[in-house]
């Protein structure tokens, strides 16, 4: 699979993103790749598990992400939601404009030491870290959060963001399980950042899933729009690259939710 990565073309565009004037309770989010996302309110930059990379290590970006690092915004909350490479890529963290505050799972804080963040929190399953309207619950997940062979005490997991009478929920990465009706019904995410990618052959579904399995995940979790992530960047696993988003738009259909399924483009900020 390595081997045959290297060989495609990368693909897609660096975009100057024109980020939109927000009123209070406007939000918008910004896909740059991957599960890395700008969420923005009219008085808060948060990134989730930003990756700018090219290459991690021989794996390949076979998509370029949507914007250039150096047209962020000031950030001032960082969520990464565990310790794996594509999501905890620490070149990209120490390149983040002005970052205040790193919110992640239980274990990880060595991680960040000395990546430029003013402050470094860690959370357990449904703790919830407030400032003012602002509300970070960390969500269970189904998956692991070792970077390494001898790091398995290294949380993982997900996050729920509240702000201006708004929530937005970001999965991570995750298998499916039961566990999705308890977000459902604690939190009542409006919006939920679900990944699709990654889950061929069917023994990854042990830690990742599939659009079939990610549309289960919206219904439990009883949120107003889906968004897609986790595909189309990295070649992770066996099926084709443009299958995840193709299987999920078909499904959708059948399941009546098309319009409820909103297929951000990498680089243009999207309000919610």
């Amino acid at each position: 699979m390595v081997w045959k990565t290297l060989l495609m073309r990368r693909t897609g565009q660096h975009k100057r993103p024109v980020f939109p004037t927000l009123k209070e309770g406007q939000l918008a989010l910004t896909w740059i790749g991957h599960a890395s996302f700008l969420l923005q309110f009219n008085d808060l930059n948060a990134l989730f598990d930003p990756n700018f990379a090219n290459w991690l290590f021989l794996l390949k970006r076979v998509k370029r992400a949507g914007m250039k690092i150096e047209d962020l915004p000031p950030i001032d909350l960082v969520l990464l939601t565990h310790a794996h490479f594509d999501h905890f890529h620490k070149p990209t963290l120490r390149k983040l404009p002005s970052p205040k505050l790193a919110v992640m799972p239980w274990g990880m804080g060595d991680l960040a030491r000395g990546l430029g963040f003013e402050r470094i929190i860690e959370l357990k399953w449904w703790e919830t870290l407030t400032h003012g309207d602002l509300r970070v619950t960390l969500t269970p997940s189904k998956h692991w959060g070792a970077r390494t062979l001898r790091d398995a005490h290294r949380g993982f997991g997900g996050f729920v963001v509240e702000h201006q009478g708004r929530s937005v929920y970001h999965a991570g990465d995750t298998a499916y399980s039961e566990g999705f009706k308890e977000i459902g019904k604690r939190c009542k995410p409006e919006i939920a950042l679900l990944p699709i990618g990654a889950y061929m052959p069917d023994e990854l579904r042990r830690v990742h899933m599939g659009p079939d399995e990610a549309i289960k995940v919206f219904k439990d979790l009883g949120s107003k729009w889906f968004v897609p992530m986790h595909y189309g960047t990295f070649r992770l696993s066996f099926e084709n690259m443009d299958e995840p988003p193709r299987w999920l738009n078909e499904l959708a259909h059948q399941n009546g939710i098309t319009r409820h399924v909103r297929m951000l483009v990498e680089g243009v900020p999207a309000i919610f």
